[in-house]
């Protein structure tokens, strides 16, 4: 067991042991790895984003079976069923919710005021800024290198948590690139009192992605991923033949139109749900060149902590 973390506002907010949240991923993010992360200290996150609203239900209710420890569901407000998925989350009381991808300002006063912890992601300290207004308990700054739906800004994290943190009074997480307690140390340094990590705890045997998925990060170097569809949602994605048809229509100037047709529908799940290594869209974040196991979610946040606090000893000895 890695030994204990001094309590901050992040692991008081959410009566956690470590700063350490699960990023709520589609086709990845189900009970069984948001249980396992909650039951290891950390905070998980069931992803609603790739759910219907009954299969979300189901998820909630699985979770609180699995684990006595708080957790909690990321929701992206753009999705046609969100008012369904919201008071789905109200009649379950999940204690947490984290928002992305629209206006905070929507649904937190009604969240909040069933006592529900809101938590919104942010690519900027202007939007940050739009959270705290918003009644927000923190946000999480995701920088550049995360995989998924991505900042239009192309903001590094490096740059974009101190940014935040001169923006806006409530706590944050930092987000994007990040797979390491070493990596966890700098983004603290900087200012942020936690960390969202996605990308590691996709690798793991709780995470619902499909193998085929799961072996080609362990594969994937430096360069391997890239932003792309700027003209719709810009995504990071593994490079494959998919994104390959989309780089080619992007260099030429298609327009968003074209680009919508050649995405199609299903494709994230057709890549990491059903494994489709070569037409499917394969979404992970840069740091994807450091994971070189499979192994337990709760082992990956032991590892994560322990190195975090071999850093500081490091750090405190002299960069020994």
């Amino acid at each position: 067991m890695p030994q204990p973390f001094t309590p901050n506002r992040i692991t008081t907010l959410f009566n956690i042991q470590y700063p350490i949240v699960q990023g709520g991923m589609i086709w990845a993010s189900g009970w069984k790895l948001a249980s396992a992360v909650s039951n290891a200290g950390g905070l998980g996150l069931i992803g609603a984003g790739s759910m219907y609203p009954e299969v979300l239900r189901e998820h909630i209710q699985k979770c609180k079976a699995a684990t006595d420890k708080p957790f909690g569901v990321n929701v992206p407000l753009l999705y046609p069923d969100i008012d369904e998925l919201v008071q789905i989350m109200i009649e379950e009381k999940v204690p947490v919710v984290f928002t992305s991808a629209g206006n905070p300002k929507t649904y937190t006063a009604r969240l909040k005021a069933e006592g529900i912890k809101v938590v919104h992601v942010v690519s900027s300290s202007k939007f940050a800024k739009k959270a705290e207004e918003a009644g927000c308990d923190a946000v999480v700054a995701e920088g550049f290198e995360a995989g998924g739906h991505n900042g239009r800004e192309e903001t590094t994290t490096l740059v974009l948590i101190p940014a935040v943190k001169a923006a806006v009074s409530i706590p944050v997480i930092a987000a994007g690139g990040i797979a390491t307690g070493r990596q966890m140390l700098a983004t603290m340094v900087l200012g942020a009192e936690g960390v969202q990590i996605g990308s590691r705890f996709i690798c793991t045997p709780e995470a619902s992605s499909h193998a085929n998925f799961k072996e080609a990060i362990l594969g994937a170097a430096e360069g391997d991923t890239q932003l792309s569809m700027k003209k719709l949602v810009p995504v990071r994605l593994l490079k494959n033949e998919f994104f390959r048809q989309i780089d080619e229509a992007e260099t030429r100037g298609a327009e968003p139109e074209e680009l919508k047709q050649i995405l199609g529908r299903a494709r994230a799940k057709r890549g990491m749900f059903e494994g489709d290594l070569h037409e499917g869209e394969l979404e992970i974040g840069q740091v994807s060149a450091l994971i070189h196991e499979i192994k337990p979610a709760a082992d990956v946040v032991e590892e994560i902590m322990s190195d975090y606090h071999t850093a500081m000893r490091s750090l405190n000895s002299g960069f020994n």
